[in-house]
């Protein structure tokens, strides 16, 4: 059982805390710190938390607390998940890990050189449909992965410190970006390295400092490409969508806004309909079970028994700090209009991969390229012979 201190009492806290009670049951949230008291005893009121103070360390040093969830603006994560390792505390934390790769480092290492369990709390890589698709790609269903795509899009976050640059230490790059980047990195391998980033971000819409829209390329060492749309200037609700595409097989993933689920109102008696909806009357598209389909229940479950069975979880501090390294270059290049390396002064995974090439043997002569039925009824296949290189085509 594990007994979790939550930090901030906000969106993401409240998300957290439905599904810790929720999923396995036998944990709770018994304390919460807020730096408001009104928020810090409504918090505790909710959750039946039997501890709440405005002072966060008074809450992570008390001797009820096994573990830490940091669930605060991305300008306090570091003094948090510092103050965890003084008291030896395991921690969680939200997305992004740091506000740059420089933080999420600092963090990374002040954990595992204390010996402290750190987790990243990535839900959308928990996802059921995600998990599902990553499992088929893992064994093979696809073929060599090609191109790994995640989009996220809505009209906003929802509380008012997104919207300042230095405490949030960015805009929709940061705050949407981090989940795609983190996808791609599990569908192409996380242990193949990230090497430069082309990236396009503009203010379009909102009156803020930081990029409200953004698009980018992310160049594998083995040539996948991850890519990333991210907009908080989309209208319609919250729009999450993965695609992967391999030399054998391609997914296509809708998280939300389409999920089989319709419904009609003429808004008399519709109330809330699903994170950041836009709207309680027409055709509405509500999710069955947010939190489970956001992956918080898996994430969770995954995180508990990691530190139960003294495993490492599925997503860690160094998954958090490649993240923030990817995003830095994102940033960069979105600034200098150029491809931009990714500086990683950590890196775990393989060195010095090569692209891979896929050709498929026609015969001892040719390799082919396709081989399809046309419209008018003829079989036909496309070859390129071996040793001048000629492009023929046949019919079968």
């Amino acid at each position: 059982m594990q007994k979790i201190a939550m930090l901030g009492s906000g969106f993401i806290g409240r998300f957290y805390a439905d599904s810790i009670h929720g999923q396995r049951s036998r944990d709770r949230v018994v304390a919460i710190y807020a730096r408001s008291e009104a928020n810090a005893k409504k918090f505790a009121e909710d959750y039946q938390c039997p501890i709440w103070s405005t002072n966060i360390e008074e809450v992570i040093a008390h001797p009820d607390v096994t573990m830490v969830c940091v669930a605060l603006p991305n300008n306090l994560h570091e003094t948090a998940v510092m103050l965890c390792v003084k008291h030896k505390k395991a921690v969680v934390s939200t997305k992004p890990l740091g506000r740059n790769a420089e933080e999420a480092l600092r963090m990374m290492q002040a954990v595992e050189e204390a010996g402290v369990f750190g987790g990243y709390l990535e839900d959308l890589c928990y996802t059921p449909k995600f998990l599902k698709a990553l499992d088929s790609v893992k064994n093979g269903a696809l073929g060599r992965i090609l191109w790994a795509k995640s989009r996220e899009a809505h009209p906003g976050p929802h509380s008012n410190w997104f919207w300042d640059k230095e405490q949030a230490g960015g805009g929709c790059i940061l705050d949407l970006g981090c989940h795609c980047v983190e996808i791609s990195r599990n569908f192409i391998g996380k242990d193949i390295r990230p090497v430069e980033v082309m990236c396009w971000a503009a203010t379009q819409v909102k009156p803020i400092e930081a990029e409200d829209h953004a698009i980018a390329l992310v160049k594998y060492e083995n040539g996948a490409i991850g890519q990333f749309e991210v907009s908080w200037t989309f209208r319609g609700g919250m729009d999450l969508r993965d695609e992967v595409m391999g030399t054998e097989g391609t997914i296509w993933i809708n998280n939300f806004l389409r999920t089989g689920f319709e419904m009609y109102s003429s808004g008399k008696g519709a109330d809330y309909v699903a994170e950041k909806a836009e709207s309680n009357s027409g055709w509405l598209f509500p999710v069955g079970d947010e939190v489970n389909d956001l992956g918080y229940n898996h994430m969770f479950t995954d995180m508990f028994d990691a530190v139960e069975t003294g495993r490492e979880p599925l997503e860690t501090f160094y998954d958090g700090y490649v993240v923030n390294a990817v995003l830095d270059a994102a940033y960069k290049s979105a600034e200098t209009k150029q491809w931009e390396p990714v500086a990683l002064p950590v890196w775990r995974g393989q060195e010095g991969v090569t692209q891979g090439i896929t050709l498929v043997e026609y015969d001892e002569n040719h390799y082919l390229i396709k081989e399809e039925i046309t419209h008018d009824g003829r079989h036909k296949i496309i070859l390129k012979e071996k040793q001048s290189g000629a492009i023929i085509e046949r019919d079968l």
